[in-house]
């Protein structure tokens, strides 16, 4: 009877050892299976990734030439903008001096309009 006991726990052990053999093995392949799935996501994001820089590439390519010509243009308006103004100063900084001078020097003291109305 003894002898049967103990083969009975031996038989337990082993199958225990086989159990934990088995859960090991599924842990490993559970863990196997996420790397591999990390990696192909990692993968398809890397994709993903150099589609969407080529489609940038290619809308900035098409578009630079857009983009040139208005900066072009705006440069030459601002130029003509620049012209007109300097020749505005130009034409009219001598009058402008005089009257700046004329309302300097040429003083006419009176009273103030208020004062006025209060003295009256």
């Amino acid at each position: 009877m003894a002898a049967q006991q103990s083969q009975g726990i031996q038989t337990l052990l082993e199958a225990e050892k086989e159990a934990a053999k088995i859960v090991q093995q599924a842990r490993q392949y559970r863990v196997q299976k996420l790397k591999d799935a990390r990696t192909e996501a990692q993968k398809e994001i890397e994709e993903y990734k150099k589609a969407k820089e080529a489609e940038f590439k290619e809308f900035e390519a098409s578009h630079a030439g857009v983009i040139q010509s208005t900066q072009s243009s705006v440069d030459q308006e601002t130029e003509v903008k620049l012209q007109e103004i300097t020749d505005q100063y130009n034409t009219n900084k001598d009058k402008m001096v005089k009257k700046l001078l004329d309302r300097v020097v040429l003083v006419q003291p009176e009273l103030h309009r208020n004062l006025r109305k209060v003295g009256q």
